[in-house]
């Protein structure tokens, strides 16, 4: 074992050797857009520090908002603006749309299986017409309403055993307990998590491990030599987590399949079974189960997350928060829990989601895509094979598109239209074009639904050594931005 580090290091210097000789030796692509001149072997991967949206918003000052960058051996495309957005997602999405693999969703073969990974096709084309079909289109959210209700009293009522003891409630995570059970009750018609206990941390914990894990920094995506000996570690420890995640999945497939025939509960993995039992090629057990996590996983954490900056950005601004609760006393009635035709007539709520949504985009930089064959963007040459980058953070924070772009201003969005369901690329926090996020019809309805009974059903006393101005916005970045330090509030109930 002791010749272990020796070989290790054998390898990693032949490798980079390798890998510095192929970026003398290859050919220079010509008419790349601007950027950062790369150092030999690492290119401009010093440039990304720990909070990697950020700092490509500053290069993007420098060099362009079409920016190209070495990292590694890989060459990356970043967006920064929502003309060139435009362009990318909407005017020649077909030739952006394939999906730039990180190694770490080849961890159990992942990224073969799921939605938001496989290749625009037959396959893929089947995966989003069952997400839509059962959990996003109009009917099935109308379908789904009352669950939702039922869902969002199950949070207050939480809220309110908490106010009892004067204990802090983990905006986080109570709103992540009720989105997951949400999503899971509609999925296979049950709860995976107590509605009305602090339960559910472990599978919170997980989720968090493995978008943590998909979003890290990892040498093997720059140095594709690298594949072969993971150095980080990175991809053996998310085989754990998805080994872990997926398991859950498997005997909740089990254990519908052993109830036998006579006893359907009509929901996604009774489609899903039955698509299975007709036609096994078109979708096997591996996709089921990675449908799965893409609708459990991703959805949850990105929703619980916009509720929880938005109650950190209220709690920051006090004076807008009255102005919501006015609102919400108006509309509703004070102490009363928000249904979604309250919704519709909500309007600085809804603004308030868009303002949280422009400054926290749940996944700063998207997905990432990448180019299949050379393309024209604009006067440039993108190669066949760049990563491509649409830096969604940066977007909403441009100065030459929004007043104050630092500042959280709800009032911003009472006399726009602008939106944030694709159309409108100034706030693509949900992506845009074929590979928009499946989810956003859902979300969309969970976060308005879930702050509104929040704020029109508590007041919320922060820490008594904490000042609103003091309240943290520091962000804590893997595939989605999360707040570094959890959002603990005491409820004090108004009726």
């Amino acid at each position: 074992m002791e010749f272990l580090p020796i070989i290790v290091g054998i390898f990693l210097s032949y490798t980079l050797i390798r890998a510095t000789l192929s970026i003398f030796w290859s050919t220079k692509p010509t008419n790349l857009p601007p950027g950062p001149t790369p150092l030999p072997i690492i290119g401009n991967l010093h440039l990304l520090g720990d909070q990697p949206h950020q700092s490509l918003a500053k290069l993007a000052k420098i060099h362009g908002p079409i920016m190209s960058l070495k990292l590694g051996q890989v060459t990356t495309l970043v967006i920064s603006s929502a003309t060139a957005a435009k362009e990318v997602l909407q005017k020649q999405d077909l030739a952006f749309c394939t999906r730039h693999i990180p190694d770490v969703l080849h961890a159990q073969d992942f990224c073969d299986h799921a939605t938001s990974f496989i290749p625009v096709g037959t396959q893929w084309r089947t995966l989003r017409k069952i997400f839509y079909s059962n959990l996003s289109s109009n009917k099935a959210l109308d379908a789904n309403q009352l669950l939702r209700s039922q869902k969002v009293k199950e949070l207050v009522a939480y809220c309110r055993k908490a106010s009892v003891s004067n204990d802090s409630v983990d905006i986080g995570h109570a709103t992540f307990r009720t989105t997951l059970n949400v999503l899971s009750n509609a999925i296979i018609s049950k709860d995976l998590t107590d509605p009305c206990e602090d339960s559910g941390k472990e599978f919170k914990e997980l989720v968090g491990k493995i978008m943590i894990e998909a979003g890290k920094p990892n040498l093997v995506d720059c140095f594709p030599v690298l594949r072969k000996i993971d150095p980080q570690g990175i991809r053996r420890r998310m085989n754990g987590h998805f080994e872990k995640i997926l398991g859950v999945f498997e005997e909740l497939i089990q254990e519908r399949l052993g109830m036998g025939c006579g006893l359907k509960k009509d929901d996604v993995l009774d489609v899903c079974l039955k698509i299975n039992q007709d036609n096994p090629h078109e979708l096997t057990r591996s996709h089921i189960k990675a449908l799965f996590v893409d609708m459990l996983v991703a959805g949850t954490d990105t929703t619980s997350s916009t509720v929880e900056w938005a109650m950190t950005e209220l709690l920051r601004n006090p004076h807008l928060m009255a102005k919501a609760k006015e609102e919400l006393e108006k509309v509703i009635g004070i102490g009363n829990i928000a249904k979604e035709d309250d919704v519709l007539r909500l309007p600085y709520l809804s603004c308030i989601v868009k303002e949280t949504l422009r400054l926290h985009p749940p996944i700063p930089l998207l997905l990432p895509r990448k180019t299949i064959d050379e393309v024209k963007l604009n006067e440039y040459t993108i190669p066949k094979g760049t990563q491509v980058l649409v830096n969604a953070w940066a977007i909403g924070r441009d100065s030459f598109i929004w007043e104050d772009s630092e500042v959280f201003k709800p009032e911003r969005f009472l006399a726009s239209s602008v939106d944030v369901r694709g159309q409108d690329f100034e706030l693509i926090p949900f992506g845009g074009g074929r590979r928009i996020c499946p989810g956003m019809p859902v979300a969309l309805r969970m976060i308005p639904l879930m702050l509104a009974s929040l704020l029109n059903n508590f007041n919320w006393n922060l820490d008594t050594k904490i000042q609103p101005n003091d309240l943290d916005l520091i962000e804590r970045f893997g595939i989605t931005i999360q707040k570094a330090n959890p959002l603990y509030v005491v409820p004090v109930p108004l009726n």
